[in-house]
């Protein structure tokens, strides 16, 4: 069977997660009764946990046929988008070949929230201490041991990661 490669946007804020959970509403159970497969078919680059959106996550898995894109598209809640979807060399694993993730968070400091963008930056309104967030942004760029934000049941062998940099971006009052 052919491997495909998905990438895949998502707002997570009505989502558990990533991984199938029983009896809870999760991004793989959605997009696996999309394609209808089973969720253990879908390898992904990067589970997210509770409420966590992404705009690019890449999904690998085999199967026959894989429906054209409008068509899988139309089988998703309004919350889940695949962008982009496509064969993959033989043997892509997305996890296992992902090279690098990125992550942004977003604050809003202004006085009063804005309800277009809630679900997506934390709103603080008020000053912020640039020269102690630019600390700890420089303090998190490098090699990391992160075993303690690993559960304690696990298949990974792999705890050290390397951030290749962590900075903040003003934009106005965001």
């Amino acid at each position: 069977m052919p491997a495909y490669r998905l990438t895949v946007a998502y707002d997570g804020t009505d989502f558990h997660g990533w991984a199938v959970q029983p009896g809870l509403r999760t991004v793989a159970g959605e997009l696996a009764g999309a394609l209808g497969i089973e969720p253990r078919e879908l390898m992904v680059a990067g589970r997210t946990d509770t409420g966590v959106h992404a705009e690019a996550n890449v999904v690998s898995l085999t199967a026959a046929r894989l429906l054209p894109l409008q068509a899988l598209n139309r089988r998703l809640p309004p919350d889940v988008a695949v962008r982009e979807a496509g064969e993959a060399a033989d043997g892509f694993d997305a996890r296992r070949d992902a090279r690098a993730r990125s992550y942004a968070y977003r604050i809003s400091t202004a006085a009063a929230p804005d309800p277009m963008r809630a679900r997506y930056e934390l709103h603080h309104p008020g000053p912020l201490d640039r020269a102690a967030l630019e600390a700890c942004a420089a303090a998190i760029a490098g090699t990391h041991d992160f075993t303690a934000f690993t559960p304690t049941e696990t298949e990974h062998v792999h705890f050290h990661r390397t951030v290749l940099s962590a900075n903040w971006h003003v934009d106005g009052d965001r």
